[in-house]
């Protein structure tokens, strides 16, 4: 059989350094770890400065290194597997759920979550403030919208602000019969609230995933969680739980 043109194309020097790399991330490195300085490993490789920079942002694109100011290129944690599966549908807030509340407010939402809640676009809902953390670094930020119809014994219940507030928002909706969830991705931009979150900068690449809870055919509540696209990858199957992809075969989504 021949070989086509195509074929015939040898692979650029960075693409070559960028395997010798990753292996070495594997063998020689662990987690947080600061690399050493580009001319040490230019002169380690033998190849030139802007050879080895190409494959370190190549390999900061796949998530392997993260590059953080005032400290260097360090390896990256593994990617976080973000489930959208089939498998048995959860309130947020249950025993094994990996996210930590951070505050609660009631304030007016946004008028397209007001639209998708079915409430008045001036009536204000419970607004549940979460984060998700990943060795040490913030990966994901959420923001749970809850109709006060959805929680109608709140009112006199007699919890602080904040996460105390937030978990007891929580704990109401696991009184509530979830019917179903339904969820829904789209690749984004980090705005200036979710960069800071996130310790990203502004526009910098996010996944955005919108979930749906119903109860009796009415949505009870609407989550948008804003994940970080270099340190989290899409899963589907049926498993229904997050997953953390660990060893050497991780690759990018």
């Amino acid at each position: 059989m021949g070989t086509t043109q195509l074929e015939s194309v040898p692979e650029p020097k960075y693409w070559q350094l960028k395997t010798v790399l990753s292996e070495a991330l594997d063998s020689e490195f662990s987690v947080g770890e600061i690399l050493p300085n580009e001319r040490d490993l230019a002169a380690r490789f033998g190849v030139a400065r802007a050879t080895l920079r190409q494959a370190l942002e190549q390999l900061e694109l796949e998530g392997r290194l993260q590059r953080r100011r005032g400290v260097g290129t360090t390896v990256a944690p593994p990617r976080m597997g973000v489930s959208l599966g089939t498998g048995p549908h959860t309130w947020p807030g249950g025993s094994e759920d990996a996210w930590q509340p951070v505050d609660c407010a009631a304030a007016v939402p946004p008028a397209a979550v007001a639209d998708a809640l079915e409430t008045g676009r001036d009536e204000s809902v419970h607004i549940v403030r979460r984060s998700r953390v990943s060795h040490g670094r913030p990966v994901a930020a959420e923001l749970l919208y809850v109709p006060q119809a959805s929680v109608p014994e709140l009112s006199g219940i007699d919890a602080p602000s904040g996460a105390a507030r937030a978990r007891v928002v929580l704990r109401e909706l696991q009184r509530l019969e979830l019917e179903r969830q339904e969820n829904a991705v789209e690749l984004g931009s980090a705005g200036a609230d979710d960069a800071k979150e996130l310790d990203r900068l502004p526009g910098a690449p996010v996944l955005v995933v919108t979930t749906r809870f119903v109860v009796a055919g009415r949505t009870a509540a609407l989550s948008v969680a804003t994940y970080r696209a270099d340190t989290c990858r899409l899963t589907f199957g049926d498993s229904g739980g997050v997953e953390i992809h660990d060893g050497p075969q991780r690759q990018a989504s």
